[in-house]
């Protein structure tokens, strides 16, 4: 199943999408990667949706992403005598360890780390940052507020300290359970949320052993202050807008998208634009016109993947918002602009034979009738390179590792055909060559680009560039050994 796009759709699986039959239409519409979100469901539901996930990868021979998104530690305020109260701007209100019921005076936060990193002029949300107030004085157990904009507040509301970088880690013993389920259940991405520093991942990744690859999730403004450090440790990168407008200016949040999107890009690490993409499609089979131009946007900025969440894991349309997305990506990536936005932003920065060896495969294809690139990559790494040049031209990702082919699915413009083991670079080319026939990329008559390390299996090796022809008689006349 060849795609006519190049950026990725992830779809988070949920009540609307629980079935094998549901969850294979939304492959068959689009969906290159599943994302389970651990914050909802329990482990036996998980484990049902990765098997019908697999069992349809074993059906239709394609390789399919698996993303588990751990859920992060949730900061909550107590609950209330009357179960809500209404907070009046410019009133006095005051958050402690007490757990006594809330009233319109005070509340218990149960968060001695909050305390803890709080200072006067700190600012506290509660409830998405429908309500803002200002710590006036604060101590071990409490802080003394004022309200800058008043609202309802309720039992249980979240609360967000968007000033501070908080002592609290990434991972709850609740995502610790969770991580170690998934990661023995053979999921391929783990997201981590309320990452704040590049040792949140790095712990992620201890304890994840190899077993997936991290991507994080920069969702809070420490997480973008220490951006390159966090990505430096990361494979991948979702931009959760969502959080990102709750704790920052929401004017703010679209150049930070872009600046996330071309750091990602120049690193050669895939990232996922997340958050009410095409929110209206929960209850209308129709989006918005600025729900399009938003999707497009992402994808105008060269993310690798844009993701649906509610849209298709509760709405009433989840076909409908993959396949709008989709029609969306084919679109964009008709544009003649899109083109020449992506050439105007690609990364020069080459240090490596590797970086070399996937810039001039680029090159030589859009400047030839080149019919494909194919890349072998037994981690990963050369199809990323590959895939940071964003050629014109379509990308084979070659691999013998079911579980590199199942990642790099989250990456622009790959597609993944899983082959048998080489050791010969005329194998390579061979297979190469009968996978792009294979695939509907090439015919006999076509040429193509291959690129290989030697010695093989060796991972970051990329050292060789061939044209080749997709004919195997001329292959085993001219290759040599």
């Amino acid at each position: 199943m060849r795609r006519q796009r190049n950026v990725k759709i992830v779809a988070t699986l949920g009540p609307a999408s629980d079935s094998y039959e549901v969850i294979r239409a939304l492959f068959e519409a689009g969906a290159d990667v599943f994302r389970l979100n651990m914050s909802h469901g329990d482990h036996d539901g998980i484990r049902r949706r990765h098997g019908i996930i697999r069992q349809i990868e074993k059906d239709l021979g394609r390789p399919i992403a698996i993303l588990a998104d751990l859920q992060g530690p949730k900061l909550r305020c107590g609950v209330f005598k009357n179960g809500s109260e209404e907070l009046e701007e410019g009133a006095r209100f005051r958050f402690d360890l007490d757990p006594a019921e809330g009233d319109a005076t005070r509340v218990q936060l149960p968060h001695k780390e909050i305390f803890d990193a709080l200072e006067p002029g700190t600012s506290l949300l509660v409830n998405d940052g429908k309500i803002r107030l200002k710590v006036d004085d604060c101590g071990r157990d409490f802080a003394h507020c004022t309200v800058m904009i008043g609202g309802t507040i309720s039992n249980r509301k979240g609360v967000n300290v968007p000033d501070v970088v908080l002592p609290v880690a990434a991972l709850s013993e609740k995502d610790r359970a969770d991580l170690e389920f998934v990661c023995q259940l053979g999921v391929d991405w783990l997201a981590l949320s309320f990452v704040q520093r590049p040792q949140d991942v790095e712990e992620a990744r201890a304890l994840a052993r190899g077993r997936a690859a991290i991507l994080s999730k920069i969702e809070k403004p420490a997480a973008v202050k220490a951006y390159d450090e966090i990505l430096a440790v990361s494979d991948g990168i979702m931009v959760a807008r969502g959080d990102l407008g709750v704790e920052l200016p929401v004017h703010s949040v679209p150049p930070i998208q872009k600046q996330l999107t071309r750091g990602a890009r120049a690193a050669a690490k895939p990232v996922i634009v997340a958050t009410q993409m095409l929110e209206s499609m929960i209850e209308s089979p129709m989006p918005t016109r600025a729900e399009v131009s938003d999707v497009a946007t992402a994808i105008y900025e060269g993310a690798d993947a844009v993701m649906l969440s509610a849209e298709s894991a509760a709405g009433s349309y989840p076909v409908e918002a993959v396949q709008t997305m989709h029609n969306v990506a084919i679109s964009v990536e008709s544009d003649p602009t899109y083109l020449e936005v992506m050439a105007a932003t690609r990364s020069v920065r080459r240090r490596t034979v590797a970086d070399g060896i996937t810039a001039a495969a680029r090159e030589i294809a859009e400047a030839t009738n080149i019919k494909a690139i194919c890349c072998f990559s037994q981690s990963g790494t050369t199809a990323l390179l590959v895939a940071r040049e964003k050629p014109q031209v379509p990308i084979l990702a070659l691999t013998s590792e079911v579980g590199t082919a199942r990642r790099l699915c989250l990456t622009w413009g790959l597609h993944c055909v899983i082959t048998g083991e080489v050791d010969r670079f005329k194998a390579a080319v061979v297979a190469a060559a009968r996978a792009a026939r294979g695939e509907g990329f090439a015919t006999e008559s076509d040429q193509i680009v291959v690129t290989a390390g030697v010695p093989f299996n060796v991972p970051g090796s990329t050292n060789i560039l061939r044209v080749a022809p997709c004919d195997e008689r001329l292959i085993f006349k001219t290759e040599p050994e």
